[in-house]
């Protein structure tokens, strides 16, 4: 499934770092970014999570929540949050259903060989619960900042 600017952003209710649970219920009514990352802790997803925890308190003034999803377990997602001192939700989509449904679980290829797994993308969700914004193959340098200038054109 893939989605568009506009569309419906599909229901999740995930467990999330610090015993939290995220939904797009407990969301509704709030922008927020929910953005797919490969592992927890190696070096391109541990530098944009890094890069969206600077961005949270410009986000914040904004009404913004962040959310990273990766297919880990919660105890290597606790791990990195408390190593790098992430204080907005990391959840855990350990069936993928969620990646999924936001188009984010796609065929990858390395070394001529293929497999399925979480490709880096972010979604801009508004407070009617549609989607904003689409980065599909995030670049890791600068998106957080681009991200901000989205929410900012809310």
């Amino acid at each position: 499934m893939s989605l568009s600017v506009g569309d419906a952003a599909p229901d999740f209710t995930l467990p999330a770092s610090g015993g939290r649970t995220v939904s797009l219920e407990g969301l509704k009514g709030s922008p927020f970014v929910l953005y797919f990352y490969p592992k927890a802790d190696t070096p391109g997803c541990t530098k944009e999570a890094c890069a969206f925890q600077e961005a949270l308190p410009q986000l914040g003034k904004l009404g913004v929540t962040v959310i990273g999803v990766s297919k880990d377990r919660m105890k290597p997602i606790e791990t990195f949050a408390e190593k790098y001192g992430l204080t907005f939700p990391l959840a855990s989509d350990e069936d993928t259903s969620v990646a999924q449904a936001y188009g984010a679980w796609v065929e990858k290829s390395m070394y001529g060989r293929k497999y399925m797994g979480l490709e880096r993308s972010t979604f801009l969700v508004n407070a009617e619960g549609k989607i904003a914004a689409i980065w599909p193959k995030v670049k890791i340098d600068g998106h957080a900042a681009e991200v901000g200038k989205a929410v900012s054109a809310l």
